[in-house]
């Protein structure tokens, strides 16, 4: 009997440690509480616009980006809490873009002066689901 509830206690142990790796790597989206409005400079190019996307959506607490080529205005919905938008500017310019903060707002203020919500950003598609198309 003894062994038996040795053998139980083992089974619930490994359960536990791997529901506890698992929740461990799920990567959860930021939400947005802020957002920012950046002015970037020299952004002509199609390769400019999708080179800053990339570099804010890969920082962590950003929500959504949007860039506007004509304006050359970037519209970032962030997590305050886990980013700031001086940080953000740091790794637009290490990347090689100009930028700076025109202003930043919270969620609210940000739809009421915008008329708007704030981007959504799109979902990744797999590569597989890619391939289809």
């Amino acid at each position: 009997m003894e062994k038996k509830n040795l053998v139980n206690l083992l089974l619930v142990v490994a359960a536990v440690l791997l529901l506890a790796v698992f929740a461990l790597s799920v990567r959860l989206e930021a939400l947005a509480d802020r957002v920012a409005v950046m002015k970037a400079d020299c952004i002509a190019r199609a390769g400019c616009v999708a080179g800053i996307a990339r570099v804010l959506e890969a920082e962590h607490g950003v929500a959504s980006v949007s860039v506007d080529e004509a304006a050359g205005r970037v519209v970032i919905g962030y997590d305050s809490q886990a980013v700031t938008p001086e940080a953000l500017v740091k790794r637009v310019t290490a990347a090689g873009y100009g930028c700076r903060v025109l202003q930043t707002q919270t969620f609210e203020e940000y739809r009421k002066t915008s008329g708007g919500a704030l981007p959504v950003r799109p979902t990744r598609k797999c590569w597989c689901e890619m391939d289809k198309q």
